[in-house]
């Protein structure tokens, strides 16, 4: 199984740029990050550590997402939110610009919460021009745009496989951009009450990237009570070639166990 890791929920108790190291040294070759400043468009001097920090580690970036506002806050995302489209925008060639340097493709925008004030359906057409132009801006690195359901979100509104797919269905009709898929987070998926194993079953082969953590607890594999061997193993026999995202939560010193024992 080919893994990457996600260095903005694991080895928290390091300094961002010393994860990935970190990471190689646990033994794994690929990384992703949420997006890794507190601003939309970091100064080239943020920028250039970044980098570094992937390079002189020997990992590869496999997943990288847009600026998504304060995430311990509670934003979910920029993407449909009318006070800071430009911000979104902005960012944009911020992402594209890293995922070219460090031959990433696959971006995960988060759609954003519900706003007070706000119609529903006047942040859906917002959110559906911004993704259209966040594919644009990634298709030209061949790079893809992801859309994830979300738990623990109330205010986000996709919540289920089913949502975040009709979005995508949306956005290419609307549009005509291609290139966006989905995130399938088998976590996120199962803590909100969805059929993961019919998820596999009816888009596995046309999931552009799968993260996981056990449930309860969004811990590492195996300290939960998710079927998560078994759900990889289909999806894989189902057509999904990507890599495994390890998005989940423990202590350093005990994040990897469960791959030492060669749990799955």
């Amino acid at each position: 199984m080919s893994y990457t890791v996600n260095c903005s929920i694991l080895l928290t108790e390091l300094p961002i740029l010393e994860r990935p190291a970190a990471v190689k040294a646990a033994g794994f070759d690929a990384v992703e990050f949420w997006w890794p400043f507190d601003r939309a468009v970091p100064s080239d001097a943020e920028a250039t550590a970044f980098q570094r920090a992937i390079t002189d580690a020997g990992v590869q970036l496999t997943g990288l997402n847009f600026a998504a506002g304060d995430m311990p806050g509670g934003d979910r995302g920029l993407v449909s939110w009318p006070g800071r489209s430009a911000e979104f925008r902005d960012n944009i060639d911020a992402v594209a610009g890293l995922g070219g340097s460090l031959g990433c493709t696959s971006f995960n925008a988060l759609f954003g919460n519900r706003i007070d004030g706000e119609s529903a359906a006047k942040q859906d057409e917002l959110g559906i021009h911004n993704l259209a132009a966040a594919a644009a801006a990634v298709a030209r690195i061949g790079g893809t745009v992801l859309l994830e359901s979300v738990s623990a979100a109330p205010r986000y509104p996709l919540r289920t496989a089913a949502d975040a797919l009709g979005l995508i269905t949306r956005v290419r009709a609307e549009t005509g951009v291609e290139n966006l898929a989905f995130l399938a987070d088998f976590y996120h998926l199962s803590v909100n009450g969805d059929d993961v194993g019919a998820v596999i079953e009816q888009h596995a082969g046309a999931f552009g990237h799968v993260q996981i953590a056990d449930s309860p607890g969004r811990g590492a594999p195996g300290t939960g009570n998710l079927p998560l061997r078994q759900w990889l193993s289909r999806s894989r026999a189902l057509g999904y070639g990507g890599p495994i995202s390890l998005e989940c939560t423990g202590p350093a010193e005990e994040a990897f166990d469960w791959a030492r024992g060669h749990a799955f």
